[in-house]
């Protein structure tokens, strides 16, 4: 079977044949000359008419129009198109009039793309490199830079690429690019346009720099007034030696990605997105109290506020996984584990097994851990969070609660008649299973008696 880049020579070969060239463009060729792996290969082909392509890829294998009014095919795990001219004609990432045009020149190709560094093309027969703003430069300089400042804010979203590819490549976005983004509008972007973008950001080896980023360049006041709160909230110093709320999350976040390399990805998500929303109901609690400053009952207070970021990122379900639930049930209960931690010989297993039916055990005790860490220069223990989970996997529920042992059927073959009065025995019942006072079915079915 072919590699990417063998089934890339192959078109290519095919359209020099036909009296074209097909250059590589894009993020391969940028990850490419870092030595970083790129499986995605955009293809652009010179020379060769709209009809003549269409009918060349057909003779490869089976095509599929990804955007066949802009000259865009998807040939296997290739993306083919022809050089294209865009201009504005409206808001929003639709409001574009696009012609593909296969008589450009390689450097009226590159100046449509965002930033110097994504707009290299490399010719995979020839070897040959083709740079016309200096990307190759910039990538050594470790530096964003736009190409083409008249035409970058015709996409807005190139704001939010820009900090996630900072974040993700580990590049400085140059002054004159965030003074631009800082001007440009950012209220035409439909929610899963910025999820997308917002995602990339939180699987940076470091996310905090994307994220300082955005408040850098007025994303978060634009798209999220609740993260933007956090910033000057104050905290208290003995426990908070880093600084304000927004410096913490950020902390926190950075730490939360170190602790899920190991979870399937809808849960990744959701202790990321728990970093990011675990104090978000701090602004409206924090007060000076005592003495101290206190941010009583933010946990709570900040289910409201989490609920609103996450519409406007319109995150819920991914891949079957409900992570909406689990991010507010980790914004809820985060200081759970240090607490029981203190009072630990008088929290019993019923308390666990409650916990459980609200949040995931084991991501709540990863997220604590994250939070717990996220306070430098300062230094704390954090053996509650992993007393918290040896004690959540001892009982099994470190995922879920324990399933009921009395259901409907145990009480109707009691004699009981169809009615809510089943559901209210099972429930009962139920309880005292949590509290592990009924252990067996048949200690279930005698429970359910007495009651009844």
């Amino acid at each position: 079977m072919m590699t990417s880049l063998e089934h890339a020579r192959a078109v290519a070969t095919a359209v020099r044949d036909a009296g074209g060239r097909a250059l590589i463009v894009g993020g391969w060729v940028r990850d490419r000359l870092m030595g970083r792996d790129a499986p995605n290969i955009d293809l652009e082909v010179f020379g060769v008419t709209p009809d003549r392509l269409r009918a060349l890829l057909d003779t490869l294998g089976k095509v599929e129009a990804v955007g066949e009014r802009f000259q865009v095919y998807k040939l296997g795990d290739l993306d083919v198109s022809l050089p294209r001219r865009d201009s504005k004609a409206g808001r929003g990432h639709r409001g574009f009039v696009v012609v593909g045009d296969p008589d450009m020149t390689i450097e009226e190709a590159a100046r449509r793309r965002d930033f110097t560094v994504n707009a290299i093309s490399w010719d995979p027969l020839a070897d040959e490199y083709f740079d016309p703003f200096g990307g190759r430069l910039d990538i050594e300089r470790r530096l964003l830079r736009v190409v083409d400042p008249a035409t970058f804010p015709d996409d807005s979203l190139r704001v939010l690429r820009a900090i996630q590819l900072a974040a993700r490549l580990e590049f400085e976005l140059d002054e004159d690019a965030r003074a631009l983004c800082r001007t440009i509008p950012l209220d035409d972007l439909p929610a899963e346009r910025i999820w997308n973008e917002v995602e990339k950001l939180l699987f940076a080896r470091r996310p905090s720099t994307g994220f300082a980023l955005a408040m850098d360049v007025q994303i978060v006041a634009k798209l999220w007034p609740e993260l933007q709160a956090l910033a000057d909230c104050p905290q208290e110093p003995e426990w908070h030696p880093e600084g304000d709320v927004w410096l913490h999350t950020l902390q926190v976040i950075d730490q939360a990605r170190t602790k899920i390399d190991d979870l399937p990805r809808p849960q990744q998500i959701a202790i990321m997105l728990g970093a990011v929303c675990h104090d978000v109901g701090k602004p409206a609690t924090t007060a000076f109290v005592d003495g101290r400053i206190r941010s009583i009952d933010h946990e709570d207070q900040g289910v409201a506020p989490a609920t609103m970021l996450l519409d406007r990122l319109n995150v819920r379900s991914i891949d079957g996984y409900d992570v909406r639930k689990q991010v507010l049930g980790l914004t809820a209960q985060h200081l759970k584990p240090g607490m029981w931690f203190k009072v630990k010989d008088e929290v019993g297993d019923g308390a666990f097994r409650r916990l459980a039916a609200k949040v995931d055990l084991e991501l709540l005790a990863r997220l604590a851990k994250a939070d717990c860490l996220g306070r430098e220069p300062g230094h704390f223990n954090c053996e509650a969070m992993d007393w918290f989970l040896d004690r959540a996997r001892s009982l099994g529920v470190q995922h879920r609660p324990p399933a009921p042992i009395l259901l409907g059927r145990h009480v109707l073959a009691l004699g009981l008649k169809p009615g809510p009065r089943v559901g209210e025995i099972v429930k009962a019942v139920y309880e005292l299973q949590l509290d592990g006072k009924v252990t067996s079915v048949d200690e279930a079915i005698a429970a359910a008696k007495q009651l009844l």
